[in-house]
Parts: structure tokens; sequence; C-alpha cells
């Protein structure tokens, strides 16, 4: 299309013509807390569903930001997790990523809201405190909000989203080091089978997990240092690792099933 032409196609256009449809960014943050799986919730303050616990998130400010940072901007304003770094996906130590897209037409009573939801994790995050748009935040075992006898209702699709979270979570953690981001620079192979414990909500043997773990070409990395004090029944100080370059883990660790035994 010549130029004028395309100048005068953008002057007459009108974007009243469209139905109205809108764009939210809505945040699954995960962490462990006392050995167990977290997910960050706030409480709304306003209608829809004033009262109701629900995933961080709010509308895309158009033209100002890109969904990233849209993200990472919901997350630190709900919350009080400030963002740091140059690069707009990081927020602190939080490994951010995209989940996926929600646009049922009915999933918000207001309007057709589509929704572009991000998967968050990061270790020992803070206890959170709510933004301006709700009245609380805090911190909720993230299994038994999926399950159908949940006592705790979510606001919107968030249920449905949270359940694909987890889903996600526990994928990545067979074919990628993703746990490590639940973890500080320096961890034992206690305390990483403990975040694939939480993640996966399995027992795993403990020395079929160790020779594993350490058979991943770059899954983890000796920092040649070992723990301050040894184990809880005063046995020798464990070696500590950090994570290694591979960004795949071959051969993958597969989840136990009652078909596929931990012990083989």
């Amino acid at each position: 299309m010549p130029e004028q032409d395309e100048h005068a196609f953008l002057a007459a256009y009108d974007p009243r013509a469209f139905a109205p449809v809108a764009v939210t960014v809505d945040v699954v943050a995960l962490t462990l807390r006392q050995g167990a799986l977290h997910v960050l919730l706030v409480e709304r303050g306003g209608p829809p569903f004033q009262g109701a616990w629900a995933l961080p998130g709010g509308f895309l400010r158009a033209g100002e930001e890109d969904l990233h940072t849209a993200a990472a901007r919901e997350l630190a304003e709900e919350t009080g997790l400030a963002a740091t770094g140059t690069d707009a996906a990081t927020l602190g130590r939080v490994h951010l990523e995209q989940l996926g897209t929600y646009g049922a037409p009915g999933r918000d009573p207001r309007m057709h809201v589509v929704s572009v939801a991000y998967l968050a994790f990061a270790p020992d995050l803070p206890d959170p405190q709510a933004g301006t748009d709700a009245s609380a935040a805090a911190w909720h075992p993230a299994g038994p909000l999926v399950r159908p006898e949940s006592a705790l209702s979510l606001a919107f699709d968030h249920a449905r989203i949270l359940a694909d979270a987890l889903d996600r979570a526990r994928a990545k953690l067979e074919y990628s080091p993703l746990a490590t981001a639940f973890l500080p620079p320096a961890f034992t192979v206690p305390e990483l089978r403990a975040v694939y414990e939480a993640v996966w909500d399995d027992k795993l043997h403990p020395g079929n997990f160790h020779r594993k773990v350490l058979s991943v070409p770059g899954f983890v990395e000796s920092t040649g240092a070992t723990t301050e004090r040894g184990g809880s029944r005063g046995g020798p100080r464990a070696r500590t690792y950090r994570a290694g370059p591979a960004r795949l883990l071959h051969p993958a660790l597969l989840r136990p099933s009652p078909q596929r035994s931990e012990s083989s």
C-alpha cells in the first residue's frame, strides 16, 4: 500500500467500530515456605469478586509497556516485591516466564478480557504487602487450592490458571534445571530434593535422587565447599552445589508414578 494511502487509511480508521476487548496480566508466583509449595494471592479490594482471593494482576497499560514489563510491575505493585535489575523480565531473584493466554468471553463480568498469565519462581520470598487495589496479600499452600474440595474459591478463572501453572512447574522440573530457581546460589542435594518433593508432592528416595542429579551433565556444579554444620543427626557436613550451565536435563529426572517406581 502506498504511503499516502496508508496515512489516509489510518486517519479514517475508527477503533470504536469493533467490540472492546481488554488485556490483563496475571501472575502465578510460587515459592517454598516451611517445606511446602505456596502461591501468592491477593484479596480483591473492589468489585467484581470483592473480598475474594485472586492471583496478582491487572490491566495492560496501552502504549506504555510490553507484557513482561506489565507482569513484573503488577507483581511489584500488588505485593511490595520491588523490581530490580535491567532486565524487564527480572524481579530481583524471580524467574518469570509466560504461562498461557486465557480469553473465554465470560471469564470477566465487566467485559471481554483476555489475560496473559505468567509463572514466577523464587526462593525465600518475604511476606507480601498488598497494593492499592487489594485488601490483603498472603502466601497460600498451592496444591489444596486446585482440588475439588478446596474451601477457598478463587476469583475469575484463576483456579484453572493455577492448575495449569502447577502442571507446567511439575513438568519443567523433569527436563529443565528450574528447581534451582527455588534455591539460594549455593545449596545441598537434600535441599534440591526438597524442592522436587514439594513441587511434585511426592517423597523421593534420597540415594537414588542424589545419584540421578550428579549423573545429569551440567545440572549442578560443586562449589568446592561444604555446609558449616553437619546434618540434624550430627552427620558429616554436606557438600554444596550451584546451578550448572545446562538448560535441558538429559537424561530427564522423571516423576514417580504408580507404574514407574522411584527405585528403578
